[in-house]
């Protein structure tokens, strides 16, 4: 992007770029649409301000990168199928998003990643945090990587949105249509990321259960040892929200957490989630 208009500056040494000298509201040309593509292989996740879109817009730039995912399970903005609600109102004391996870990856096609725009954002706390599952993998010893590379996992929503979720009923109106969390699947633990061909862990505490082949307790210890290894600050950014903030980020490259940090305030958030292809 040097000799671009477009600047990204990043955030971390690990994941996460801010994208200066911007308008998402207006008509992008291609050569934009490909700079930003090439800013989210190279940082997993791209952060933009003061981008006060509509609904209209926001679709139209999610369109720019893909097909847009209808949710299953979360509430759609009003009038908007393709935008899915991330809201937490001043009585609520849980949030979405509170723990560590990758979107979608309980699909048989992972999401390719997500643009959330910040609608109503608290007076203080509310940030989310990204973690590098590219820069996990690498700092694994050679033989655990050897490991892991032989080794696939299985990714449930059952457990998340299904109906007897204690998650679920915490979430109120805010999450729906449990009789579609039936789905499991199987995926790599070590993917190569579809763009890049880089080296990536594939596993979350959110969403997966065990490694295919093994008991959930055999499981267990190694896939404590990942999330532990993966959440290490030196992987992670964290990003301050503001109204009219984004954050564009790729499911197949990172984690992401939303800190539950400002009860008695609200926070809407607007989601768009954008079609991927499957794991290799």
């Amino acid at each position: 992007m040097r000799n671009s208009r477009i600047q990204a500056r990043p955030t971390s040494g690990a994941v996460g770029a801010e994208i200066l000298g911007i308008d998402l509201s207006r008509d992008l040309e291609d050569s934009d649409v490909e700079e930003l593509r090439a800013a989210l292989n190279e940082y997993g996740v791209i952060f933009f301000r003061e981008q006060n879109l509509s609904p209209e817009q926001h679709i139209a730039f999610a369109e720019r990168f893909g097909q847009i995912n209808i949710n299953r399970f979360f509430k759609a903005a009003p009038g908007y199928s393709q935008i899915a609600e991330v809201r937490k109102e001043p009585g609520q004391k849980t949030n979405i998003g509170g723990g560590w996870h990758t979107d979608h990856s309980y699909d048989q096609v992972p999401a390719l990643g997500s643009i959330l725009l910040a609608r109503e954002v608290p007076p203080f706390g509310g940030d989310t945090l990204f973690a590098s599952m590219s820069h996990a993998y690498e700092a694994l010893s050679d033989g655990l990587k050897r490991t892991l590379e032989q080794l696939r996992a299985v990714h449930s929503s059952r457990h998340v949105f299904g109906a007897a979720s204690q998650y679920v009923k915490e979430s109120g109106d805010r999450l729906g249509n449990s009789a579609a969390a039936t789905q499991d699947a199987s995926h790599p633990v070590v993917m190569r990321h579809p763009e890049t061909g880089r080296k990536t862990l594939y596993v979350n505490p959110g969403f997966t259960l065990r490694f295919e082949g093994w008991t959930t307790e055999e499981s267990k210890p190694l896939l404590e040892f990942l999330y532990a290894h993966a959440s290490r600050p030196e992987f992670q950014t964290r990003f301050s929200w503001r109204e009219g903030s984004i954050a564009f980020w790729d499911n197949r490259a990172t984690w992401h957490l939303a800190v539950n940090d400002y009860h008695g305030e609200r926070r809407l958030m607007h989601r768009i989630t954008l079609e991927g292809v499957p794991l290799e």
